[in-house]
């Protein structure tokens, strides 16, 4: 007697195979770190025009000795601002779909597209924030394992031989707190964010990994911090686009930043939201952005001892 079976009788396609899973996977993004680093400018936000100035007080020269001769006049000493602008932009993203589409699909389209562009939206604000965090006018770069050059024109001449490792923290923050007296980021320590590449000759230095084997994971205050070392707490940073993995000789050096406090602002007139669009074509027709009006600045954009904030690891 014949007999239907499902191998051979059944037809191909979706009569055989139209199962989909309830729930949907998600292609995986970089991690974002510099936008939660920076500073909100206050005083600033809607119809105050599209550039915010940002007033700095400078140093008042420390004297020779402050000492006044009883019949002399006090000396008088030059009191100086100084100011920097950070103007605003629009900026977003969106995407489009039908209410056929919608309606037709298994899955709820709005769902998976706005988490999509929350995803791309985090992206982009950490890109914009690392752009502003490299114009630092202190780079630099490590031309041994132990040593490098710090050059103060805001852009590197000198070409990277050696990947990051724990004396160059040393030698930096030594220089950030010796020869730019730059105030800490927070209690008694600096922020260093490192490149995967970076932050890789960190952990492999037999010195870094004595001082941390003994951290614990609630002393870890940073997402992806990796631990602390000569007063820099270190996290890794594995968005490519805000920090190169491959720069110097052969390639050789990932790039970092290392700042303390007020080193990178935030001017914002309408904070980035995801928006839903009016539907058009009687409702067949539907959109979702993103979109906001900001824009990250350096806030001390010198060299000078006092008013540097941050300091730039990469290569010519």
């Amino acid at each position: 007697m014949a007999q239907w079976t499902w191998t051979y009788d059944a037809p191909t396609g979706t009569y055989k195979n139209h199962a989909l899973t309830d729930e949907l996977r998600y292609a995986a993004v970089a991690a974002t770190e510099f936008a939660g680093h920076v500073r909100v400018v206050d005083g600033f936000g809607r119809r105050k025009g599209d550039t915010v100035t940002i007033v700095r007080v400078r140093n008042i020269t420390e004297p020779t000795s402050g000492l006044v001769s009883e019949t002399g006049k006090i000396p008088i000493d030059t009191f100086a601002l100084s100011t920097v602008p950070i103007t605003v932009s629009e900026f977003g993203r969106g995407v489009e779909f039908s209410h056929f589409s919608d309606i037709l699909s298994k899955y709820d389209l709005k769902n998976p597209i706005q988490r999509k562009l929350r995803d791309q939206m985090g992206l982009v604000l950490d890109t914009r924030a690392a752009t502003a965090f490299k114009t630092a006018k202190l780079t630099y770069v490590p031309t041994s394992l132990t040593g490098g050059t710090l050059e103060t024109g805001g852009a590197a001449t000198a070409t990277a031989t050696s990947n990051l490792t724990f004396r160059h923290l040393g030698d930096l923050r030594d220089r950030m707190r010796q020869d730019y007296h730059i105030p800490f980021y927070g209690e008694g320590h600096y922020v260093g964010l490192l490149s995967t590449k970076a932050a890789r000759g960190i952990k492999l230095d037999t010195n870094f990994q004595e001082m941390t084997k003994y951290l614990r994971p609630g002393q870890l205050v940073y997402n992806s911090e990796i631990g602390k070392a000569e007063q820099i707490r270190v996290s890794e940073v594995n968005h490519a686009t805000a920090l190169s993995n491959s720069v110097g000789t052969d390639g050789v050096l990932g790039q970092a930043v290392i700042f303390g406090e007020d080193g990178v602002g935030m001017a914002e007139v309408e904070t980035p939201e995801l928006r839903m669009a009016i539907p058009a074509e009687f409702g067949r027709q539907h959109a979702v952005a993103w979109y906001g009006i900001f824009e990250y600045g350096i806030i001390w954009d010198t060299a000078n001892d006092g008013e540097a904030r941050i300091i730039f690891v990469t290569s010519a």
